[in-house]
């Protein structure tokens, strides 16, 4: 497998991913806590990726709409979630990304964000996908738990079919067994070979989906070794989520990484990066 295989995705004004770039970063807490911490993450997270001289768009979701329990915290809502998103990119210049849940999101969402990303439990739901590509937006799908990697081939036809050519497949982990994911390293070439670029959400696939019961256990261990071993076959782009504090973070927070860890796990990454791509 060649890294220069698969084309290239154009993210906002300045970001290509695919080709030959190193990898591009998606990064940010898991779902919008507050304006204050958004704007905390997003500025250290750019001030990180600056010095390394890694592409960043800032993710954090408006609304997490498949939380484990009914009182888990879902997040501010579409407008004022989008009204925060708006200002990191007005006040840091980044390009932004957020999950959507329904057809009605995705044209209101695409009025600010330079990405959409469909969750990997709505990845098969056609109207939601052919809604994402109207958009004219690229679009990140990540990949079921649910399903091999072969099936993505049936996302992107129906991407390609709605006009929009502008897709990226990201690898989440698989179920296996009871509240249990694991990563087959497979997967990463299986998608590529679709031409796409390849994303490896890195912090998801080593959830516990429903190991404390109520909410979502998970593995942070596991995250710098996945990590590197995904940057080691080739992958186009590392999703993860971030956090001052994840043991206090409104979601998703046993299996986010520490902002304060986030520039020493990245120097690795760009070797690695740098390594495999022969730059």
């Amino acid at each position: 497998m060649l890294v220069s295989e698969v084309k290239k995705v154009k993210i906002g004004k300045n970001i290509e991913i695919g080709g030959n770039n190193r990898f591009t970063l998606i990064a940010g807490p898991c779902v919008i806590e507050s304006e204050e911490l958004v704007m905390e993450v997003a500025g250290k997270v750019k001030e990180i990726c600056d010095r390394l001289g890694i592409n960043y768009i800032f993710k954090a979701s408006f609304d997490k709409a498949n939380r484990s329990s009914i009182h888990s915290y879902r997040g501010p809502g579409i407008e004022e979630g989008l009204r925060i998103l708006k200002k990191v990119k007005d006040t840091y210049g980044l390009p932004v990304v957020t999950d959507v849940h329904e057809v009605w999101q995705c044209k209101k969402a695409a009025e600010v964000v330079d990405l959409i990303q469909i969750p990997a439990f709505l990845c098969r739901q056609t109207d939601l996908l052919i809604a994402a590509a109207e958009t004219g937006l690229p679009v990140n799908v990540k990949k079921g738990q649910f399903l091999a990697p072969w099936d993505m081939k049936n996302v992107v036809t129906k991407m390609e079919e709605s006009g929009n050519p502008n897709v990226m497949l990201c690898e989440r982990g698989s179920t296996f067994g009871y509240n249990n994911m694991v990563v087959d390293m497979r997967a990463f070439m299986e998608m590529r070979k679709f031409g796409y670029p390849v994303v490896f959400d890195v912090t998801h696939a080593v959830q516990k989906p429903g190991g404390l019961g109520t909410a979502t256990s998970g593995d942070r261990e596991y995250v710098y070794p996945l990590m590197r071993a995904g940057l080691a076959i080739g992958v186009d782009a590392i999703f993860a989520e971030v956090h001052p504090n994840p043991e206090k973070a409104m979601s998703d927070g046993p299996n986010m990484l520490y902002l304060s860890d986030l520039e020493e796990i990245l120097k690795m990454a760009v070797k690695i990066d740098d390594l495999v791509k022969g730059r």
